[in-house]
């Protein structure tokens, strides 16, 4: 698996998403491997503290993006356990 692709190769990672992630030091699939997506949702959390960050926008779609899966296809169990997390 090529870890040095651009985010924009990933699923569920487009221009505007992964511009976010680049403005908090995530610029690869490798980084975003290396923090996960509850680090990278917490990231932007803080980033921008006075925005709401749809969970399906960000979380789901890091974790899709990091298991090859559309941000919809992640299991129920799996979100919950992403949700518990960011708070």
């Amino acid at each position: 698996m090529k870890q040095n692709r651009p985010l924009t190769d990933l699923k569920n990672i487009g221009q505007k998403i992964a511009g976010r992630l680049q403005e908090v030091d995530i610029i690869t699939e490798a980084d975003l491997r290396a923090v996960g997506a509850v680090e990278a949702h917490k990231r932007l959390k803080e980033k921008y503290p006075n925005e709401t960050l749809p969970v399906c926008y960000y979380l789901y779609s890091f974790e899709g993006a990091l298991c090859d899966k559309h941000w919809n296809d992640i299991h129920a169990t799996r979100k919950r356990e992403l949700r518990e997390e960011i708070r």
